[in-house]
């Protein structure tokens, strides 16, 4: 036996993975983790794209102000943002990532891509085992958007929505392109 009285024990601390490796060389935008400081225009934009800033996701609402955030900037102005959860499943006990908030204001140009690609390297560094997030069944653009980045459709919460309106009563009974808001739809990526 080892008299080794050194500590071998894994560092406490997780390291934190750099976002801004994710972004393509010559992009007019740079990413960083969110801070306090930006809590009221985070405020603001989940205002203005969600009407609010509480996320209801699996039954539990959850206010997006007051998570883990990566936002992207063009000039100092954010034009990007996620925010997420890094919590320990507890079917599996492991770590999972859950992506609340994904927003681009730009039309294109890859913003929604780096920022998506940065919290998947939260994500790793955390050593989740997937990275996860709900929708609802009107949202085309976003199951479009998460398919094409290899996110598989995991699970249908038939009704959730329905039954979520008991917790959020201002989830619309009409969503985009008019289709009925009724269910929620999981995708992940296993990492």
């Amino acid at each position: 036996m080892s008299n080794d009285t050194s500590d071998n024990k894994p560092n406490a601390e997780t390291p934190k993975a750099d976002p801004v490796t994710v972004v393509p060389m010559g992009a007019d935008f740079t990413i960083r983790a969110t801070t306090d400081d930006d809590k009221p225009w985070i405020r603001r934009l989940l205002r203005r794209y969600w009407a609010t800033e509480s996320v209801l996701s699996k039954g539990k609402i959850t206010d997006a102000v007051d998570t883990a955030g990566l936002a992207a900037f063009q000039d100092d102005e954010p034009v990007g943002l996620i925010t997420y959860i890094i919590d320990t499943n507890p079917e599996t006990n492991e770590p999972e990532c859950e992506i609340l908030t994904h927003n681009s204001m730009a039309d294109s140009g890859g913003i929604g891509s780096c920022l998506l690609a940065a919290v998947r390297n939260e994500a790793r560094a955390h050593g989740c085992r997937r990275l996860w997030l709900v929708t609802t069944n009107d949202n085309t653009p976003a199951i479009r958007f998460y398919q094409r980045r290899d996110f598989d459709i995991c699970a249908l919460h038939r009704d959730a929505i329905s039954k979520a309106r008991d917790l959020k009563p201002e989830i619309p009974d009409e969503g985009l392109d008019g289709i009925r808001v009724r269910h929620e739809i999981e995708l992940e990526y296993v990492l």
